[in-house]
């Protein structure tokens, strides 16, 4: 009898640790669904979208206020263009800009919205024009040794 007790205790131990691993890995990837109720669609064009994936955050001041739904290429325009699922509670003028940031060590990426200042408000669909491309770090390296290169020759 006190050996099928002591099996009871350690699968339930053993449940407990499972259930808490797959918590804390659905948390560090952001697959945790953060929107509590009902949602609209917005589009953000940008030239560069580095390494944001669908699922990432989008926040406002910091406050995750939605995700991004999908990644596509404009092929009219040859751009990058990102569908963003924002929580209806939360609306944006028309010259609202989107940014795309880096955070974190891992160097997750998501799309950061800030406010405008126009009184006309954005509707379900309606497309931010005021973009910011991600910073490619080895773009960046490379415009800095270019420079570097090009200072020498003269």
């Amino acid at each position: 009898m006190e050996r099928r007790l002591i099996d009871f205790w350690v699968g339930i131990f053993v449940a407990l640790g499972i259930a808490a691993t797959a918590f804390i890995s659905l948390n560090v990837a952001n697959l945790t669904t953060s929107t509590s109720g009902p949602t609209y669609e917005l589009i953000a064009e940008f030239e560069n979208i580095g390494n944001l994936k669908v699922k990432a955050p989008v926040k406002n001041s910091g406050v995750i206020i939605g995700r991004v739904k999908e990644i596509y290429l404009d092929t009219n325009k040859q751009m990058a263009a990102a569908k963003l699922e924002i929580e209806h509670s939360y609306q944006f003028s028309i010259d609202a800009s989107a940014s795309i940031f880096t955070s974190g060590l891992l160097g997750e990426q998501y799309v950061s919205i800030e406010e405008g200042y126009e009184e006309e408000k954005l509707k379900p669909g309606d497309t931010l024009f005021i973009t910011s491309s991600a910073m490619v770090l080895e773009k960046l390296i490379s415009e800095y040794i270019f420079s570097k290169a090009s200072e020498g020759v003269e």
